[in-house]
Formats: C-alpha cells, structure tokens, sequence
C-alpha cells in the first residue's frame, strides 16, 4: 500500500474515531480538544501532515474559519506549523514531554478511584473491541493496514513507542466499523495516556508486549474470537499491573 492510500485509509479509519462530528455549541473549544487528541494519541505523529482543511472542515463540521483558528491557536503552543508550497500543510510538531513520575503520582492520588474505573472501562471496550475486529471479513486493505501497524509499532524507537503504541490500538478499535466503539476507546485512552507515557520504558515488558500484540493481531486476521479476547485481555491486564506498580 502506497503512503497515499495508507493516509486515505488513516483518515477513514482511525479519523473516524476522533474526527467525527462537532456537536456542542463550543465549536472552538471542541475543535482544539480533537486535533490535540489526533495527536497525543498518534494519530498523527511527529512530522505527519493533518488532513486538508476543506476535508477537516467538513469531517468536524465546522467553518474552515474555525478550523484556521483552532490550528492558529496549536500553532502558537508549538503543537503544529503551517508551510506553504506545493508540499505544504499543517505539520505536527508535537513531542512527548518526559515523565514526571513524582507529578503524575499526584494525579494518580486525585483521581482516586477514577483511575481503576478507567481500567476497567478499556479493557471492556477493548476486549470487545478485538472480538467485533475478529469476526469481521476485512479487506486486503484493512489487513495490510493492521499488520502496518504492528511492524510500525515493532520497530518504533523509545520516543515513539508510546504514540505508536496508541496507533495500534485506534486501529483495531476502527476496524470494528463502529466509529462510537473507537470513539470510546480514543476517549478512554485520552484519560490515561499521560500515565501511560510515565511508565518507564522496560525492555522485558516491551519484548512481552510485542508478543501479545503479535498474537492480538494473528487471532484477529485468522477470524479466532477467543484468542482475540484473550490476547487483548493478557495484554490489558499487564499493562494495568505496570501502572499500578510505578504509580500506585
């Protein structure tokens, strides 16, 4: 698949989990919240160019003005850049910042029991999310898009592994075909993902997760329900247990 159609496919996809809709009358407002979300979470990374304006405009149906303004507003904060040209575009400049480990225990402390609230609610949506992926007949685009997924993830360097990370798991949520299923798992992973990023980046873990997100994909491209389950379950429950033991 070329990078094009892997950008289409990106934008159908995983875009359809964050791009939908604006609904609320605070359209700027809602408008920065998706675009910082797209890209906290990987949908585009660092480097990556956001969809054209007239396509954005019309996925979050909003003005192209608002639009302008939100990307003005993430282009001060250093979270984007516009170049003109013929190969110009909005471009992310967003990095992770480092982990704050002492900051982010105190977040953990206020949320109380919101934190274990929110474990619970991802690994429901995304067990599920796994099994509905499994069942589903996916085109050779879908498949090549997933397993892109995965090789990308594999070979992410430390910096971009937690955003890639992120990706791979739109990504399965998206192919369920249920944009509210992946909107949820986009939203639960947004109130967890600065404690995500502060786990510390442990070689046995990574090699272990690998393991598990090979197997989450080979269930879900051989059509095996209870393995995706599993897989994603084992998964979840290792990541939980890592949060719990760093931050807790």
């Amino acid at each position: 698949m070329d990078q094009a159609a892997e950008s289409d496919l990106r934008m159908d996809w995983q875009g359809g989990a964050i791009f939908r809709p604006v609904r609320t009358g605070n359209a700027f407002e809602e408008t920065v919240e998706r675009l910082l979300e797209a890209i906290k979470l990987g949908v585009f990374a660092y480097g990556d160019r956001l969809p054209a304006e007239r396509e954005l405009a019309a996925r979050l149906n909003i003005s192209r003005e608002t639009l302008r303004e939100a990307i003005r507003s993430l282009q001060q904060a250093g979270c984007v850049e516009s170049r003109r040209g013929r190969y110009g575009g909005t471009f992310v400049t967003y990095r992770l910042p480092p982990p704050d480990l002492g900051e982010l225990r105190r977040v953990v402390a206020d949320m109380g029991l919101e934190l274990e609230d929110a474990l619970t609610y991802r690994m429901v949506l995304e067990t599920g999310a796994s099994e509905q992926a499994a069942r589903r007949d996916l085109t050779e685009d879908q498949r090549a898009y997933l397993a892109r997924r995965l090789s990308d993830l594999e070979d992410a360097t430390p910096e971009q592994y937690r955003q890639l990370d992120s990706r791979f798991h739109l990504a399965i949520a998206e192919l369920t075909g249920s944009h509210s299923l992946a909107a949820g798992v986009a939203e639960c992973r947004m109130r967890l993902n600065d404690l995500l990023n502060a786990i510390p980046m442990l070689e046995r873990n990574i090699d272990h997760a690998s393991e598990q997100h090979r197997a989450m994909v080979e269930a879900i491209l051989t059509g095996d329900v209870a393995a995706a389950r599993r897989s994603t379950e084992e998964h979840l429950a290792a990541t939980a247990a890592l949060l719990r033991g760093f931050l807790g």
